[in-house]
């Protein structure tokens, strides 16, 4: 967490924190922090919030004719003066945005059986409801790309529900805006990261409301995209070339470090263990060749220039 004078800190999340700059922008800081299991572990892993604002600041401008996004600049000369010693900590993993309303569900596409997808096909051959081919494997690649929101929660594990459950939540029209904005995000993200030799095999993404009028209509009219998108953080990174239905993949994301965890003596209740310096560096460096296959930048140029590499020609704030 970042101190300054004006004490514009509003709170934290695993990763980031969030300030109030005035009444209609909010800074977003992505920190190093690392959770797994819902639990914030005690060790940082160099750059990753840098990673992550880099690829996010990546999807945004490649995503921007899709739908908008929350992103309005991130140079922090564009900060109040009392920020200015802070400018170095924060090039590269801070964002200025617009305050939106968050839509109170994460909305997740699946591409590929993995996780609690695939654990939820093992009991019910379905995933969130929605039924699927009988035989499939772990890992398989599904017929079509899945929409599976889920809650929200304070506190424990986000529940996956179904899409009536996300209409009771936010009304019709919002959802059904919601789950086109997140299939074709997905679409357009998966299409480049295969060609990158990446496969993405699920994400889950953030959408908030932009302030105007209350007609549900109206409000589905004004989504975007908030938060991060398509990071190693929120989405699986797996190598296309060693993909191999049945088992679990290599990945690009912190399955790394739960692997880890898991043959640990640990009951995923805080504090969680030390990770070693070797599991950080792992961690690291499989954070930052999804960055530099996903952007076909270099991730060194980033850290001197704060410039991400883009392939669409859109302007990257």
């Amino acid at each position: 967490m970042v101190e300054v004078a004006d004490r514009a800190f509003l709170r934290s999340g695993k990763v980031r924190d969030l300030y109030a700059l005035d009444d209609e922008r909010l800074l977003l800081v992505a920190s190093d922090r690392i959770s797994a299991f819902d639990v914030v572990l005690p060790t940082v892993v160099p750059d990753k919030g840098r990673v992550l604002t880099g690829l996010s600041r990546f999807w945004f401008s490649m995503t921007r004719e899709l739908v908008p996004d929350h992103l309005l600049a991130v140079d922090p000369a564009g900060l109040p003066e009392s920020w200015a010693g802070m400018a170095p900590e924060l090039r590269g993993r801070m964002m200025i945005c617009r305050r939106v309303a968050p839509l109170p569900a994460e909305l997740i596409v699946r591409g590929y059986l993995s996780g609690s997808g695939w654990l939820d096909y093992q009991r019910t051959g379905s995933v969130s409801g929605i039924p699927l081919p009988a035989g499939l494997l772990e890992s398989d690649r599904l017929p079509e790309p899945v929409f599976t929101p889920s809650t929200k929660a304070e506190t424990g594990h986000d529940q996956n529900i179904d899409f009536d459950s996300l209409v009771a939540l936010v009304g019709g029209p919002v959802a059904e805006r919601a789950r086109d904005i997140a299939l074709a995000v997905y679409r357009a993200g998966a299409t480049h990261a295969e060609q990158r030799g990446i496969l993405l095999a699920d994400t889950k993404m953030e959408l908030g409301i932009a302030p105007g009028d209350a007609d549900d209509q109206a409000r589905a009219g004004r989504l975007l995209v908030i938060d991060e998108l398509m990071t190693p953080d929120s989405s699986r990174f797996w190598a296309a070339a060693d993909w191999q239905p049945g088992r679990a993949q290599a990945s690009f994301d912190k399955q790394f470090v739960r692997d880890w965890l898991l043959r640990q003596d640990w009951d995923r209740t805080p504090p969680g263990p030390m990770l070693p310096a070797d599991v950080v560096e792992g961690t690291r460096s499989r954070y930052v060749e999804a960055y530099e296959r996903l952007t076909g930048g270099s991730f060194e140029h980033y850290l001197a220039t704060d410039s991400v590499a883009t392939t669409t020609g859109a302007t990257d704030p």
